[in-house]
């Protein structure tokens, strides 16, 4: 099998358009037309992470964190990082990276943990802006299912909880096909008027090239007539942080003693009213300061995050209970989660989860 693959199938979960601008997921080192003998899956890839891929066999390691994370201008192994680097591409280990992608993921690292927590009713926290457009094009009517069921098949039409979503207008088309023209209707240097189909789709931007080339093969026409607008709605399929509830109240401190038994925390910064009752929960996974604007505007009971500032603890003025319960711990599933799809997907495949712990936080 190759990497390739697997990292269709990861990709297939989470695209690298959801990613960050600042991030750098994706292959980093190796070919994805490898043979893939053996996966390793880690929070952090370390000199311990990378010997043991090698011991296990394993030459494509899948991180979550990216080990190259800035622009780099010499590669001397001087540099954090940059020996473990070397090493793999001296012994031809593949890294892959998947980090705010899968954050931003419907189904990825924060419904995961939410999950976990017995969540339900869930939500994106944080849904994109700007990330659907809307294709237009015109069709005979005879060849209008054909054309909308492949721009369907091709990732269009999706809306909330509703797929195949389209919106169709009959009428006329006009048009005069010069003498160079091979007109699929009508004659050379005649105008004609065709009976057509206007349909409109709306679909996430990083498919338009995919949706434009399935409209080509499948459109009859020569020359295919269609225009693609920017949208500005917010969109649901991805984005950061997710909210949900409980299926029950619980006191603040219940629920948080049992967030500390599924991470196996030691203990919690928090702020807010520890025994005020809880049912609406809001979580991002990783650094999620930036998010508790929206987990107030949401009206959320709790928030659970981390690299929480001293100062960021005042923001919430007592409307919730804002809980810092740390970057490894909140992001230490993304093992589990990983593996569980790809297992999924390869059950007869050697597929690891590092044995490494690569916390670099000690609790005394």
């Amino acid at each position: 099998m190759r990497i390739k693959e697997i990292t269709d199938c990861l990709e297939n979960l989470a695209p690298l358009a959801f990613q960050e601008d600042y991030d750098n997921a994706g292959l980093l080192t190796g070919d994805v037309q490898m043979d893939c003998a053996g996966i390793l899956i880690t929070l952090d890839i370390s000199m311990e992470v990378m010997e043991e891929a090698l011991q296990n066999g394993c030459n494509l390691i899948i991180s979550h964190h990216p080990l190259v994370f800035k622009p780099m201008k010499k590669l001397t192994g001087n540099l954090p990082g940059q020996h473990v680097l070397i090493k793999a591409i001296k012994n031809d280990i593949a890294i892959y990276s998947i980090h705010t992608n899968i954050d931003n993921a419907s189904h990825g690292l924060n419904r995961f943990v939410a999950e976990k927590l017995r969540l339900i009713n869930l939500d994106i926290l944080q849904p994109k802006e700007a990330f659907l457009a809307k294709l237009v094009t015109y069709c005979p009517v005879a060849y209008a299912d054909k054309v909308r069921n492949a721009l369907f098949d091709a990732g269009a039409g999706n809306i909330g909880n509703y797929d195949q979503c389209s919106y169709n207008l009959s009428g006329q088309g006009t048009f005069r096909a010069s003498g160079a023209a091979n007109p699929f209707v009508g004659e050379r240097n005649k105008l004609h008027t065709e009976d057509e189909i206007r349909m409109e789709l709306v679909f996430p931007v990083y498919l338009e090239q995919k949706l434009v080339a399935a409209l080509l093969k499948n459109h009859p026409y020569e020359e295919v007539a269609y225009d693609i607008y920017p949208l500005k709605n917010l969109w649901n399929g991805a984005g950061s942080g997710i909210i949900g509830e409980l299926p029950e109240t619980e006191k603040g401190q219940d629920f948080i003693d049992r967030v500390k038994f599924i991470t196996g925390i030691p203990v919690v910064r928090y702020s807010g009213e520890i025994d005020r009752n809880v049912k609406k929960v809001a979580i991002c996974t990783g650094s999620g300061s930036f998010l508790i604007p929206d987990a107030l505007m949401k009206n959320a009971d709790i928030y659970l995050t981390s690299d929480i500032k001293y100062h960021d603890f005042f923001e919430p003025r007592d409307r919730m209970i804002l809980a810092d319960i740390g970057h490894y711990e909140s992001e230490q599933f993304v093992k589990e989660l990983i593996s569980s799809i790809l297992i999924e997907k390869f059950p007869n495949f050697a597929i690891l989860s590092s044995k490494k712990n690569t916390n670099p936080v000690n609790y005394y």
